[in-house]
């Protein structure tokens, strides 16, 4: 045998009690590691799965309570509507609770919608652009079934000139002041919307015909 062969066959020996030794120092480590990394993924797979599996099984129960609704099965979506809120999962709680606010606006509990709007957009735990739709919602309610005290108290917040929302809570303010007499306050507010270049036209359309209508009223007095 050469030299250069001797040489080798003695790395080689080498390498491999290095790896012998490398083995039962890690070893059975590795096989820990390897074992909790596939425990790993069928768990998170797992719960992936059952995960979807309530969302979907939520979202199927929204979609039934908004047959229910358009039905004109109330009672019966109000029911399934309350259930979701307590047993559903992801977002669907939230929106079974502002769905059934409407659907009682649409039965005409006007009161009892109030009161469930007020209750979204009182509760923090809820993200606050919901919030503000909750106040709108009851704001827009209380137009008609309630006082320009009412409304205020709801959608003043929101009339700021940084708020997305200050077109429809400006109208409602509007509307609230022009039914309640308070004609100078109603024409500012409408007038506010008239010089938005960023309100929708259609927004911009009514808040003409009131500021016309208010307009023809005074004079005529």
């Amino acid at each position: 045998m050469s030299d250069d062969g001797f040489i080798r066959e003695v790395n080689e020996e080498i390498r491999q009690d290095q790896m012998k030794a490398l083995w039962w120092r890690y070893g059975p480590a590795a096989i820990v590691i390897a074992v909790l990394a596939v425990l790993g993924t069928a768990v998170y797979v797992g719960y992936d799965y059952w995960q979807q599996t309530r969302a979907n099984r939520s979202g199927d129960a929204f979609s039934q309570a908004l047959e229910l609704a358009n039905q004109g099965r109330s009672d019966e979506a109000l029911a399934a509507l309350e259930e979701l809120q307590k047993t559903g999962h992801g977002a669907y709680p939230l929106l079974a609770r502002m769905r059934a606010a409407t659907v009682l606006a649409d039965k005409g509990d006007y009161e009892g919608a109030v009161t469930a709007f007020d209750e979204v957009a009182n509760d923090r735990s809820v993200p606050e652009a919901i919030r503000d739709v909750a106040r709108m919602r009851a704001g827009l309610i209380l137009v008609d079934h309630g006082s320009y005290e009412d409304v205020s108290s709801r959608v003043e917040e929101l009339a700021v000139d940084t708020n997305p929302m200050r077109h429809t809570a400006r109208e409602a303010l509007g509307l609230a002041a022009w039914k309640a007499g308070r004609l100078k306050d109603a024409m500012n507010l409408f007038e506010q919307i008239e010089n938005d270049a960023e309100a929708p036209a259609n927004a911009r359309q009514r808040a003409g015909t009131m500021t016309e209508l208010i307009a023809g009223s005074t004079s005529s007095s």
